[in-house]
């Protein structure tokens, strides 16, 4: 939890970093949804 710098990132870079500072318990929703709207995937997943 905490704050996410979102000024000059990608529309999936915004997507990732507030899933990063999502509760742990709405994670996989936030995923699931923003996989539905194309903006985020689990390969763009740092590290992936």
């Amino acid at each position: 939890y905490g704050t996410a710098q979102l000024k000059g990132k990608s529309t999936w870079q915004r997507a990732e970093a507030l899933i990063d500072i999502a509760h742990p318990d709405f994670r996989d929703e936030l995923i699931r949804e923003a996989d539905v709207m194309k903006i985020w995937l689990r390969s763009s997943k740092k590290g992936a």
